[in-house]
């Protein structure tokens, strides 16, 4: 080979030996760690112990360090944001101008720790003025966080460019932490702590320094809650406790609101970090759009002295309601407790102890390094007040020395005894005083000679060696140094401390749909095809009887009303159905609608087989007791039953078994009974049985139940009606061509069960069948409603009260072909004094005029 030939490339050797191999996974994530390691600590989440991001400690630091004090004259906050940039942050400045307006918004900060001067931002969400505009410096409470820093009391680092140090936590005089809250989101993490009441924080550090025993249970007999600057109310105390048990938890926070004369809603506070001018445009929004009903007005009042914006209602309008509707979309708004903080550099989810016991720790060695560094310094000066007071002791030896040395330096020299001054050949006296004493002795002016400044000298030394006595003591016991650190907390709430703005209101359950409903009493129509609706009951006002009623439903062709009923529009009900099943419905569910409307289709609301029918409807209200109740039932065919109202306390969408059928039979009546009253059935063909509800034992759902009345062939059940012997009652029978009649239940004697019955009302052509019977008292309101759908509403003291065996009077006029489809019975509150007054007054036993009321002789046929 040629000596000229190139080398052969050799990969090992050069630039290319200091190349590594790595693989790309590795490298990423690592990478990626460390980078999200810089963010968590160096930018996003604060420090345990002094509760600032680094952006907030370095504007903080950056206006001590130049003189920006709460006690200097405002400075443009561009300077302030520049100097911060220069020397500490090299982040852009918007992001330290933002911190800057925040930290002296009093709405967003509960102690704001900037006074600023100029337009800072509003709770409307407007932005602050630009930088050049406004002014600022440090506020009174800031201070304390930066107190005693020249003391060594915390280790400093360097700056970006290593021209400056920089603090890496401040002393913090109080728990900043939690007094100011703090939020951020990270890396893979995120913090969301909310801010407290400086005096109720200090109070709990205290006791946790008198008891480090003390549980979180303990420490929230002085930390009530949060306590956020917009003031509001936090419902209820559970999440609270979670929060402070775990370190995360979800606090619901409530505007403070209230309903002026019924026409208004005034809102004067708002959840913490709620924006107002969104709020109004919300609101309003859903206004227009129908999704909030019952306001025709909404202003924003607030000024200076704080919020205010007024609801106003419509004449009408359910105060309550709207209320409920404002809560439920826009007037609670819920807090994320993150309570993530640095500790030791490390991401940590602090429990409120943990919290405050860092912090303790961390302002233990705040005290500790600054009475190190105040012991040294008074040691220091001691040394040299021992120095004076021995040159004032030998003063005129001391100045011969000096005199008579040939320069400073030989005074210095003779003065420490390290060689002899001589005058005349005769040495004068030798000292041993220390470097530092003798610097000091010879720059002492001759006016220090005198006997007052060495009175001055001898006090100041005794008050040195005093505090030096202290500073040993403290940092020998820490039951010293806690005293110190106690005594300071107490000084910054005497100083600080304000009321609690945040109230604490009792959990009375979120606002649920129903809440968001009117309370009325209204009146259900279902129809054979299973079309169903509600409409208010003062739609239809009480008539005399006799009348046709108002129209109740419109019908499509073939449909008939099946049942009608009164509830209120909060009540549970249970739709028992001619197959023995059991369905649950709340009454708002049911669609409101018009007279004229014909509803809607139960099939959307209850999960009704093909040709299944509704034929009783109970109101859980009823079942409601101490008492044991139970659901009493009966079927076409006069089988009775009791059930447990336990065995329906979890009723499936789909419906569940209430009573088990012959193929033959159908589900007819139901009644809520409590073991001791008596029982009366109803047959098609006008006879009655009463007997005692004992005789009918309690059974399970799956059960069919025994013989309650002995039916005539053809003949079937119509209804049942159960006794209250605490009120008085008469029995109502009405039939199906609109008669009725009311009969006093006395005319009723006790049988045994499945006995024939007695005659209860002639069932002849006039009549028709018994459609109904129910047992009424004095200010019952009777709504009997037709096929065709017609509803009339009508007193039963409109109905005189004759005898068994009777023809009974017209209750409902009724068109050609038209027939009674259903009865109901309500009690209006309103109207019940007056009836049961005229009831007790007496009233005429005989039969209206026109109509016959013929007796007849009791039917009776006790078998069994």
């Amino acid at each position: 080979m040629s000596s000229d030939a190139p080398d052969v490339f050799d990969p090992a050797a050069g630039i290319a030996a200091e190349v590594e191999t790595a693989r790309i996974e590795q490298e990423m994530e690592q990478s990626y760690i460390d980078y999200a390691m810089s963010v968590i600590a160096g930018r996003a989440l604060p420090d345990v112990r002094d509760g600032l991001k680094p952006v907030h400690r370095r504007i903080l630091y950056a206006m001590h360090e130049a003189g920006v004090t709460a006690r200097s004259s405002h400075r443009k906050s561009s300077s302030i944001v520049g100097e911060t940039m220069g020397d500490y942050h090299p982040h852009g400045d918007s992001a330290i101008y933002d911190t800057l307006a925040r930290m002296a918004q009093d709405f967003s900060m509960r102690y704001p720790l900037v006074d600023g001067q100029g337009n800072f931002g509003s709770v409307d969400g407007d932005p602050p003025a630009a930088m050049r505009y406004t002014e600022a410096r440090m506020a009174p409470i800031a201070e304390e966080l930066l107190e005693d820093i020249e003391m060594d009391t915390v280790d400093f680092q360097s700056n970006y460019d290593d021209r400056l140090e920089e603090p890496e936590v401040l002393p913090s005089a109080f728990p900043n932490l939690l007094v100011n809250g703090s939020s951020g989101i990270a890396v893979g993490m995120s913090t969301n702590i909310p801010p407290h009441n400086l005096g109720e924080v200090i109070d709990a550090t205290v006791h946790l320094i008198e008891h480090p025993d003390a549980t979180v249970e303990d420490l929230m007999e002085h930390v009530k809650g949060p306590d956020f600057p917009t003031g509001a109310n936090i419902v209820g105390r559970n999440a609270i406790h979670k929060a402070y048990k775990t370190g995360r938890g979800r606090i619901r926070v409530r505007a403070e609101f209230e309903v002026e004369d019924d026409d208004r809603i005034v809102i004067t506070e708002l959840p913490f970090q709620e924006n107002k001018a969104r709020l109004v445009e919300r609101i309003a929004d859903d206004v227009n759009e129908g999704k909030i009903e019952g306001i025709r007005d909404l202003r924003d009042e607030s000024d200076r002295d704080g919020i205010r914006v007024v609801v106003e209602l419509k004449r009408g309008a359910n105060a309550e309601v709207v209320k409920n509707q404002l809560l439920e979309h826009h007037l609670e708004s819920t807090f994320g407790v993150i309570n993530l903080a640095l500790v030791d550099g490390q991401p940590r989810v602090l429990t409120l102890k943990e919290t405050l016991v860092e912090y303790l720790e961390h302002r233990r060695e705040v005290v500790r390094r600054r009475s190190q560094s105040e012991l040294e310094e008074k040691e220091d000066r001691a040394h040299i007040l021992e120095g004076r007071l021995t040159a004032l002791e030998h003063v005129d030896d001391v100045v011969e020395v000096i005199r008579n040395s040939a320069s400073r330096d030989d005074a210095k020299a003779a003065l420490r005894g390290e060689h002899v001054v001589e005058v005349d050949g005769q040495p004068l006296p030798s000292f041993d005083f220390s470097e530092a004493q003798a610097d000091h002795i010879v720059a002492m002016q001759l006016g220090s000679l005198t006997a007052m400044e060495a009175d001055e000298i001898k006090s100041e030394y005794e008050d040195v060696q005093a505090r030096i006595e202290r500073l040993e003591a403290i940092l020998g016991d820490s039951d010293e140094l806690d005293a110190v650190v106690r005594d300071e907390l107490l000084e910054i709430k005497d100083e600080y401390d304000d009321d609690r703005r945040t109230s604490i209101i009792e959990d009375t359950g979120t606002v649920t749909h129903e809440d968001l409903i009117a309370e009325e009493d209204v009146v259900v129509v279902v129809t054979e095809d299973d079309y169903i609706k509600r409409m208010p009951l003062d739609t239809f006002r009480a008539q005399h009887r006799g009348g046709k009623g108002i129209i109740g439903t419109e019908l499509k062709e073939g449909d008939r009303v099946s049942s009608v009923y009164v509830a209120s529009t909060h009540d549970y009900l249970l739709y028992f159905t001619n197959h023995g099943q059991v369905y649950q419905l709340k009454t708002y569910q049911v669609p409101e609608m018009s007279r004229t409307a014909r509803g809607k289709s139960a099939v959307n609301l209850l999960d009704l087989d093909d040709g299944e029918e509704i034929t009783a409807v109970v109101n859980t209200a009823e079942m409601e007791s101490e008492e044991e109740k139970f659901l009493t039932m009966t079927t076409r065919n006069g089988y009775i039953k009791r059930t447990s109202v336990e065995k329906f306390q979890n009723i499936r969408s789909t419906g569940i078994i209430a009573t088990k059928l012959d193929e033959d039979d159908a589900l007819a009546d139901v009644e809520v009974t409590d073991g001791e009253r008596d029982l009366i059935l109803a047959s098609r063909g006008g006879m009655a049985i009463r007997f005692a509800e004992d005789e009918v034992r309690a059974m399970g759902r799956s059960a069919r139940g025994v013989r309650g009345i002995d039916l005539e062939d053809g003949d079937e059940v119509a209804a049942l009606a159960a006794v209250d012997p605490d009120r008085h009652q008469w029995v109502l029978t009405v039939t199906e061509n609109g008669y009725g009649k009311r009969t006093d239940i006395e005319q009723y004697r006790r049988q045994s069960r499945n006995g024939k019955g007695l005659i209860d009302i002639k069932t002849n052509d006039r009549n028709g069948r018994v459609c109904e019977l129910e047992t009424v008292g004095p200010g019952d309101h009777l709504f009997v409603m037709s096929g065709e759908g017609q509803i009339l509403r009508t007193p039963v003291e409109d109905l005189s009260t004759v005898g068994r065996n009777t023809m009974g009077v017209i209750v409902m006029e009724l068109d050609a072909g038209d027939s009674v489809a259903s009865v109901d019975v309500h009690f209006p509150a309103e109207e019940s004094e007056e009836a049961i007054a005229e009831s007790e007054a007496g009233e005429d036993a005989g039969a209206d005029g026109g109509d016959a009321t013929l007796d007849g002789e009791d039917e009776t046929a006790d078998t069994e």
